[in-house]
């Protein structure tokens, strides 16, 4: 895995071809360069460790004004199969809600750790991504991961988090309130992937946790993602069908993205039915439009826009979400993201219209 000085110079040779933008889990990157995911992640699917791609690319094109050295360049390389990486969040959020004093909080909002084992070179990987603060360390993936000679299709087994849609950076979207399959909620299972020419699919079962539920072996979780990517375009369906003694949830997803210029657009709508055991069931929906601006190199300027309607049998219940985020990343490693968040619930509720003000400080490698 030790990146050659040949390997090296045509990673960076791509990486200017491809322009600016960022190596960690934000899809709207994958449009601006039109490719997949796995091109910047050791994970097909996206989020978690960078591979030898992302890692330069990270350094070369995303700061602003990245700071040259004779060091060389950090790629996680530790042993020769061995590769390491993390991320630190560091948020300080102010909260105004109507007749209410204004709330504050400084904390860390997570930390992680990852780390891949090539033990057969590009065919074999092991894989673990820890939170390991705030509180107690938690394990969030640990799977292994097969692939195909030709790395047209891959078998993976473990703790992982589920395909479904995008992975914003935001989790609090309210597209994940209504799927539940979020980057704070991995599941155990198999998930066959099928990646080819423009083409990627997965094929997933798992144990399931049913909105939430205790895992129960008399469940399953089956789920199915199709996407097709074009260099300035792509368009993708999700469906997950989540059945245990408690509930049955069937969410179904639409997520595509567009290139526009400096624009990128991203739009997801997702649609949950929920159904439970001798009480009525609750429909849901949410979606998301996102435009991403590249101001300047290492300069993005972030507008999205989220309707959720929590229970399409109760009337005048819909909430709406507006943000508008700036982020700067002036040196390699490092970014600052500043923004706010708008909330618009049910008239008479002091809680669901409140205005979110925040910064972050976030380090990678």
């Amino acid at each position: 895995m030790t990146i050659s000085g040949r390997y090296l110079t045509v990673l960076l040779t791509l990486a200017s071809l491809l322009g600016g933008g960022r190596a960690f889990a934000e899809p709207y990157l994958a449009v601006r360069m039109g490719l997949k995911c796995e091109t910047c992640h050791v994970n097909p699917t996206g989020g978690g460790l960078r591979s030898d791609f992302g890692d330069v690319f990270a350094q070369t094109q995303l700061p602003a004004h990245p700071i040259r050295g004779n060091w060389g360049l950090w790629t996680g390389e530790v042993a020769k199969w061995l590769r390491v990486g993390g991320d630190l969040r560091y948020d300080a959020n102010f909260t105004e809600t109507p007749h209410a004093t204004t709330s504050h909080r400084l904390a860390v909002q997570q930390g992680r750790l990852y780390a891949e084992a090539e033990v057969v070179p590009n065919r074999l990987i092991f894989y673990a991504d820890a939170q390991v603060t705030p509180g107690t360390a938690l394990d969030r993936e640990a799977y292994a991961i097969f692939w195909s000679a030709a790395h047209d299709w891959y078998i993976k087994g473990g703790r992982m988090y589920l395909p479904f849609g995008f992975r914003f950076e935001d989790q609090t979207a309210f597209v994940y309130d209504v799927s539940s399959i979020t980057m704070y909620s991995p599941d155990n299972g198999l998930e066959f992937g099928w990646l080819r020419g423009h083409w990627d699919a997965q094929l997933t079962v798992s144990e399931g946790t049913a909105a939430g539920a205790v895992p129960s072996s008399s469940g399953k979780e089956y789920g199915l993602q199709v996407s097709y990517v074009e260099s300035a375009w792509r368009l993708g369906i999700a469906a997950n069908d989540d059945d245990s003694p408690f509930a049955r949830r069937k969410i179904l997803g639409a997520f595509g993205g567009l290139r526009t210029g400096p624009v990128e657009w991203l739009a997801e709508v997702d649609s949950v039915e929920n159904e439970y055991a001798g009480a009525k069931g609750v429909t849901q929906a949410a979606a998301l439009l996102e435009a991403d601006w590249l101001i300047a190199p290492g300069n993005n300027l972030k507008v999205t826009f989220e309707p959720y309607d929590p229970d399409r049998d109760v009337r005048d219940n819909r909430k709406t979400r507006l943000s508008l985020v700036y982020e700067l990343t002036p040196v390699q490693f490092v970014q600052v993201r500043a923004g706010v968040r708008d909330y618009n619930g049910p008239r008479g509720i002091d809680s669901e219209n409140s205005t979110l003000f925040f910064i972050q400080l976030h380090g990678f490698f």
